[in-house]
């Protein structure tokens, strides 16, 4: 959507046969459009830790940004405050915060490249890797990848999801980069149920 307006109008429409627990605006606005404790439909088809019916087992955030500019440090400090409240109310840890593109590899992109998943990880509200590098091979990346909760997808779907959120600038073939980190996050963060960014 163009704007957090345009979300909202759309994410409250019946015939969209979509909503989400909260949008927050460009300006930092959190607005709540269903309650945590009921079903909302932010997710579609995905799984995360071999676990499908995502919309049952998540609270969607819907962040306005058109995917194309970095997100303002208003909207990002919203984020920050309703992430921590939602894992204090529900007791999920920082490995339970994903995104809808951790879920649904190349069917999803949000929250995007420019989302600051490292600042989230220094406030204890996601998870980081700067892990040691390690040879790649992609039977070990694969491996790492869905003992960390992605879902099954091909080489080249599974590695620009992972890059997206760990190394947005990251281009060209698996390196020895990517195959640390992932094996990193697989190894210290096992999947949970979490919050959707």
């Amino acid at each position: 959507m163009n704007d957090a307006d345009g979300a909202c109008r759309w994410l409250c429409n019946p015939e969209s046969q979509v909503s989400s627990h909260y949008v927050v605006t460009e300006v930092g606005a959190v607005w709540s459009l269903v309650e945590e404790a009921d079903r909302a439909w932010h997710a579609g088809a995905g799984t995360w830790g071999g676990l499908d019916d995502i919309n049952s087992r998540s609270i969607g955030i819907e962040i306005s940004n058109a995917g194309t500019h970095g997100f303002a440090a208003a909207q990002m400090d919203a984020v920050e405050a309703l992430v921590a409240g939602i894992m204090d109310r529900w007791d999920i840890p920082a490995e339970g915060v994903i995104g809808h593109s951790d879920f649904a590899p190349g069917r999803k992109i949000d929250p995007g490249g420019r989302f600051d998943w490292r600042r989230l990880a220094l406030g204890g509200l996601a998870v980081w890797s700067e892990g040691q590098q390690v040879d790649p091979d992609w039977d070990g990346f694969r491996a790492a990848a869905v003992r960390f909760g992605y879902p099954v997808a091909q080489d080249d779907v599974l590695l620009a999801t992972m890059r997206m959120r760990f190394r947005p600038w990251a281009r060209g073939p698996l390196d020895a980069v990517d195959m640390g980190r992932m094996c990193d996050l697989a190894a210290r963060y096992p999947a949970v149920r979490g919050v959707m960014v």
